[in-house]
């Protein structure tokens, strides 16, 4: 068993970013090598799948595409917006290379507008515009697994 702060990780939920593949391979090395301390979420996938929005304090374990856990995360802040109101800082933090906020939004509106993501979604026309809710996640590096 593995143990983090007198917690056995494998009790912690899981973190799951993108879907598993090349993309969340990317995103996991970002999140391991501390360039990735954010993340953004559609409002439309915690409703979906009936999950409460996580918040400040909560420790999860990151899961690579082979599902397995190798690190744990701390969220230290949570919020809703618009995805035309999303910041500089934000993009930044994300650990993508992004420069700007309409780099984040291209990489993002690709990743959205996607087969699998309108399928996870069940509504073949998804698409999102300014308005459409997003979460934007800060989280830390407690440990690597």
């Amino acid at each position: 068993m593995g143990y983090v702060a007198g917690m056995d990780y494998q009790d912690l939920p899981l973190a799951e970013f993108a879907f598993p593949g090349p993309i969340r391979d990317q995103l996991t090395a970002a999140i391991l090598s501390g360039a990735k301390t954010s993340t953004s979420g559609l409002l439309a996938e915690y409703e979906k799948d009936g999950e409460p929005l996580p918040e400040p304090g909560q420790r999860s374990a990151v899961a690579d595409s082979g599902g397995n856990r190798i690190a744990v995360i701390e969220v230290t802040e949570v919020r809703v917006i618009r995805v035309g109101d999303c910041d500089l800082q934000h993009a930044l933090d994300e650990g993508e290379g992004f420069e700007t906020v309409a780099d984040w939004r291209r990489v993002h509106e690709k990743f959205w507008h996607s087969q699998e993501m309108r399928d996870y979604l069940e509504d073949p026309g998804f698409t999102i515009g300014d308005d459409t809710m997003m979460v934007a996640e800060r989280f830390k590096l407690v440990t690597i697994l």
